[in-house]
Order: C-alpha cells, then structure tokens, then sequence
C-alpha cells in the first residue's frame, strides 16, 4: 500500500508541504488535502480589500486550481480529528493517515471579547474586511481605533499597517483633520523581535499624529455607547472601529487533545506533537514563531523534509530555524521588511530595511511567486 499522508488545511503550510511531498515523491505516495473554504486568500490581501486598492473577487485563488500529482484536495469539513489512530473525520467521509498534519490556522475567539461582532468590527476575516470597505466612506469625522483583543495574533505588523494605511486613506479623502487615529496593541512594541522596526513605526506615528498604546488590549465593545473598553477599565469612544480578535486553535482541534492552551504544543525544531506520526504546523501551533504565512510555509519544508527522508528520497533536516521576512505597510507607496531569526541563535534577532517602492516590488513577487508555484498563475 502507498503511505497515506493527510494534510488538514490549505494554507500557506499546507499548500508548501503538498507541494513539496508532490514535487519529490509523486504519486508514489497518497496525499490527502482537506479544507472547508473554495479558495485561498493571502493575508495580506485583506488589507487590500478593506483600503480598495483590490475587489474582493480579486483576491480569491480557487482551490480548484490547485493541481498536483499524488496529491488530493478535498473540499470538506473536518468534524473530528483522533492523533491516536490517526483517524480523520469530515462532513463527507473519514480518512486514515500514517502521517497527519494538522495545518488549520487558528480561528477567532469572538466569546473572548463581548460586543464583538464577526464580520462587522474586525478585518481580520475577508468578510470583515469586505464589510469595512463599505463603512469606511461613510466615517468622515471622530476617532478611529486599531484595537487588539488578545495576543498572539497572525501577522504581527498588520495592526500598524492598518494605522498608517487609514492614515493615507483619510489624507487622500481631505479628511484626516477631522479624525483620529489611536492603536491599541497588547504587544510591548509594535515588533518586538525588532527593536529597530518598532523604533521606526513609533517614529511614523508621531509623524502622522496616530496615537499608540503598547501593551494594552481591548477587553470588551459597547456599541451602544460607542466605546471601546481596555483591560484596566478604561474607556475610549469611537466613530470607527477596526478590531483584531483574540486567536484560538479551531475547536475541533481542541476537542481533539491536541492543545496545551490555545494552540497545539509541538517540537519547536521537528514540528511533531506527542503523538507519534503527527505534526501541527502554521497558526494552529505554538512552533516558536509568529503566526505569519512566511512562518508556517518554513516550518512546512522541514516537515515534508522529514517524510521525504523517511519514503528513501532525501536527507533528513536539520532543525527548524523559525527564520522569516515579513513586508510592511508604511503607507505614500512604500514597503519596509523585517528579517526575523527566531530560533538558530541565542536569541531572537531581528534586521530591518527601511521602507522603499523596490520593497514594494519585492512584496508584489513574494505574493506572484506562490500564485504561481501553487496555483500555476
């Protein structure tokens, strides 16, 4: 019999581990993708939607272009996963697995922040942000808030962005006189692997006048009194209001035994879990690094590393270095990039390169070359 793999996600990890797993062994194994959603969306893509610069039709990748051999992409939901066995359940059927990947991201833990409201407070979930673009031609005055529910949270620098992007949006409408613009985030800095990025993003809050409070998080929502509550009870009104839920691992994966907390505990360097044959990669795992497609697509690589070792085909990794870059949105056009090494050295370090247009091409390929490695487009 071939050796089963099932992969459960069609993100960024699962997407690069069924790639790679197609690219060297073929279908001389069979590999399982599963997802619930009928397409991909970058993350940052979001962004994009909620500022105009994409229609939301724009940015959807069909997973029915996703076409590799040996590999299976399974639009169902997954009901029940058991590590013990190995054994997948889905609104459509159940699958055995020799080795099982859990790669589902992490959901979004509205229960955890009252008045929150999915897909109307937050642009973390491309509904929000395609509900977003639609109330932010009507907010013409007041304060604005980027607020924070809860830490980790996927893409770190993504609430900055937000910021600064609003910022530009406002400028260009003739607007932004009439408006605030505060950020709440429960980070000590805005990057804290990067001194130097965080240093660089206060500076371009102060010159834009957005106002920045580290290390607080937004506790509960009051929309009747538009007012934004924070974890010491303090209050701040609103005339807009552009959340970041607090992230927890799927229930189903919870409901599994897979979790330590909120996320699945694995191998900081081998990405396995305490069950033998399953690993957990991406957002749904606490893998040392931060949730950011860059992260899961790395931590991805060692994983099929480990399985093309094991069918004969190549040599085993070494250890998971949790090294990435993440591009930011410094708005006027311009891109900055922060070089993380989380796990090779002693300690975290992190280089930053100053924002530029060529960064802003830079960016562009990033996205154009998974579009087509994955999606042949």
């Amino acid at each position: 019999m071939k050796k089963r793999i099932v992969v459960l996600g069609a993100g960024f990890g699962g997407m690069e581990l069924t790639t790679l797993l197609s690219e060297s062994l073929g279908d001389s194994v069979e590999v399982t993708l599963i997802d619930k959603a009928d397409s991909f969306v970058f993350g940052y893509a979001k962004l994009d939607v909620l500022f105009g610069r994409e229609p939301p039709e724009a940015v959807h990748l069909p997973y029915r272009d996703f076409v590799k051999p040996g590999v299976q992409l399974r639009r169902e939901t997954v009901t029940a996963i058991d590590p013990q066995a190995r054994r997948v359940t889905t609104d459509a059927g159940a699958y055995e697995a020799d080795v099982l990947v859990v790669a589902l991201g992490s959901d979004y833990d509205f229960k955890a922040t009252p008045g929150l409201t999915p897909g109307r407070d937050e642009f973390y979930s491309v509904a929000g942000a395609e509900y977003l673009r639609e109330v932010l031609p009507k907010f013409t005055k007041g304060p604005a808030i980027i607020g924070v529910c809860g830490a980790p949270f996927k893409c770190p620098p993504a609430p900055s962005e937000a910021a600064l992007m609003l910022h530009d949006y406002l400028t260009e409408r003739g607007l932004r006189s009439n408006c605030e613009i505060t950020l709440v985030l429960p980070l000590s800095k805005a990057v804290p692997p990067s001194p130097e990025t965080s240093d660089a993003l206060v500076v371009a809050f102060a010159e834009r006048g957005i106002k920045f409070m580290p290390s607080r998080r937004i506790k509960a929502l009051d929309a009747k009194r538009s007012v934004a509550i924070l974890d010491d009870g303090a209050e701040l009104p609103f005339g807009l209001f552009l959340g970041v839920p607090k992230h927890r691992a799927p229930e189903v994966v919870h409901q599994s035994g897979l979790c330590e907390g909120d996320f699945v505990t694995v191998n900081a360097q081998t990405l396995e879990t305490k069950f033998p044959g399953v690993y957990a990669i991406g957002d749904v795992a606490s893998q040392q690094t931060p949730k950011a497609g860059v992260f899961a697509e790395g931590a991805a690589k060692i994983v099929a590393a480990s399985i093309i070792a094991d069918a004969g085909k190549g040599e085993r990794p070494g250890p998971h270095l949790g090294r990435g870059s993440c591009y930011i949105e410094f708005g006027a056009g311009r891109v900055a990039r922060v070089d993380v090494d989380f796990l090779s050295g002693p300690k975290i370090s992190g280089a930053f390169q100053a924002p530029s247009t060529q960064l802003r091409a830079e960016k562009q390929t990033f996205g154009s070359s998974r579009r087509l490695r994955w999606f042949g487009r």
